[in-house]
C-alpha cells in the first residue's frame, strides 16, 4: 500500500486520541494535537513529544464524545476544507444522520471504530500498541469518495488494525452486544459490591477481578455512549432480566441451574481467538523451570528451535519459590513436538492437557 498520510490532527486527546497519536508518531507521521481539556492535551503533548504546527493535515480525526460530533466537524471543515475525516464514537447511526445533511463534508468523511480501549480513560491509559490486531470498523457515508476511504485504510494498517466495513445499523446492534451490554453487566456487578464488609471484599479472587475490571470505567464517558445507543441496548437487557428471573426461580432445582451455566460456556466458547479467528483449542504444557537467571530465554530458544509457535503463556511464581511453573498454550501438534524435545534435552516437562 502506497502511504499517503504526512500530516495528521487529532481532535480529542483521551485515551484513544493520545493512543493513535503515540502509533502515528512512531510509523513518522506528523502529528497535530487539539482539546478543550488544557490538561488533557498536556499531557498527551508530553507523550507524545514534539508536535506539528497547525494547518493543511492530509486527515482530520475526531476522538470525542458523539454528543460533540455534529459542532466540532463543522468547527474542523471550516479550518481544513480540504482535509480528510473520521470519527471514532462508540455509535455511528446519528453521526451519519448529522453527516448527510453537508454533502460537502459527508463526501470526505468516514466513520469509524476502533474495537480497542481501556478502563483506564484519558491520556494516561494511552499505549501506541493499543491498536495491534484489533478490528477497526469501517462505516462509509453514502458520498464517501473512494480516495477517503484509502486514507482510513492505510491509517488502520499502520497502526497495526484490521479493517472492517460494516454498515452504521449493524455497527450499534453489534457493539450493543459485545462491548455496551458487558460495560452495563459489569458496573451493576461491582455496585453490589458497595455494601459487603471489607474483611469479604479481601477475599476476592481473579474471578471477580476479571469480571468487573470494566466496571472501572469513566461514567461521564459511558453516560453518554448508553444513552445513544439505547435501542440497541434495550431489548438485550429485557433478555439479560428474563434470564435472572429464570436464574432466580431455579435455584432450587440444580439441573436449572447447571443448563445455564452450560448456555454460558458454550457462548463463551464462540468469542474468537487470536486476530479475530476462529476460536482454537490450545493443548497446555507445563514446565517446571529454576528460579535463576536465563530460563526463560532458553525456553524460548528451545521454541525457536523446534519451530513451534506458542500461542500464549502463563507464569506461576511465588516469592521464595526456588521453582516456577511456565504453561505454554500450543496447538496438539507442536505441544507433541516440543514436549519430546524438551524431554530429552534435560527440561522438567509434564502431561499436557486439553482444552480450559
Amino acid at each position: 500500500m502506497s502511504q499517503r498520510l504526512r500530516k495528521v490532527r487529532i481532535v480529542g486527546a483521551g485515551l484513544l486520541g493520545t493512543s493513535l497519536a503515540l502509533a502515528l508518531k512512531g510509523e513518522g507521521v506528523e502529528i497535530e494535537l487539539s482539546d478543550t481539556n488544557e490538561a488533557h492535551l498536556a499531557l498527551a503533548r508530553d507523550l507524545v513529544g514534539p508536535t506539528a504546527h497547525e494547518g493543511d493535515p492530509d486527515l482530520v480525526v475526531l476522538a470525542i464524545p458523539s454528543s460533540a460530533f455534529k459542532e466540532v466537524i463543522e468547527e474542523e471543515y471550516q479550518l481544513n476544507p480540504h482535509s480528510a475525516f473520521i470519527d471514532l464514537g462508540s455509535t455511528k447511526t446519528q453521526s451519519l444522520v448529522d453527516i448527510e445533511v453537508f454533502p460537502e463534508i459527508a463526501a470526505r468523511f468516514c466513520g469509524t471504530h476502533p474495537m480497542a480501549g481501556r478502563e483506564n480513560g484519558g491520556p494516561h491509559g494511552g499505549r501506541s500498541d493499543l491498536f495491534q490486531g484489533r478490528p477497526w470498523l469501517v462505516c462509509a457515508t453514502s458520498i464517501t469518495t473512494g480516495s477517503v476511504i484509502e486514507l482510513v485504510e492505510e491509517l488502520i494498517a499502520r497502526v497495526g488494525g484490521i479493517a472492517i466495513p460494516i454498515s452504521a445499523p449493524e455497527h450499534d446492534r453489534a457493539v450493543a452486544l459485545i462491548s455496551h451490554l458487558p460495560q452495563l453487566v459489569s458496573s451493576l456487578l461491582a455496585k453490589q459490591l458497595l455494601d459487603g464488609p471489607e474483611n469479604w471484599l479481601a477475599l476476592a479472587g481473579q474471578g471477580l477481578r476479571d469480571t468487573t475490571r470494566i466496571a472501572a470505567s469513566d461514567p461521564e464517558l459511558w453516560k453518554g455512549i448508553l444513552s445513544e445507543n439505547k435501542e440497541q441496548l434495550r431489548p438485550l437487557l429485557e433478555t439479560l432480566r428474563n434470564d435472572l428471573n429464570a436464574a432466580i426461580a431455579g435455584l432450587d432445582d440444580p439441573f436449572a441451574i447447571e443448563k445455564i451455566i452450560a448456555q454460558g460456556k458454550a457462548g463463551q466458547a464462540r468469542i474468537p481467538g487470536k486476530h479475530g479467528g476462529k476460536s482454537r483449542e490450545y493443548t497446555y504444557l507445563p514446565i517446571v523451570i529454576e528460579d535463576k537467571p536465563g530460563q526463560l530465554a532458553a525456553l524460548f530458544d528451545a521454541c525457536s528451535h523446534v519451530n513451534v509457535n506458542v500461542e500464549d503463556l502463563t507464569i506461576e511464581h511465588s516469592p521464595g519459590q526456588f521453582t516456577g511453573l511456565i504453561t505454554l498454550a500450543l496447538s496438539s501438534k507442536d505441544s507433541e513436538l516440543l514436549s519430546h524435545y524438551l524431554r530429552t534435552s534435560g527440561w522438567n516437562v509434564h502431561s499436557s492437557r486439553g482444552p480450559q
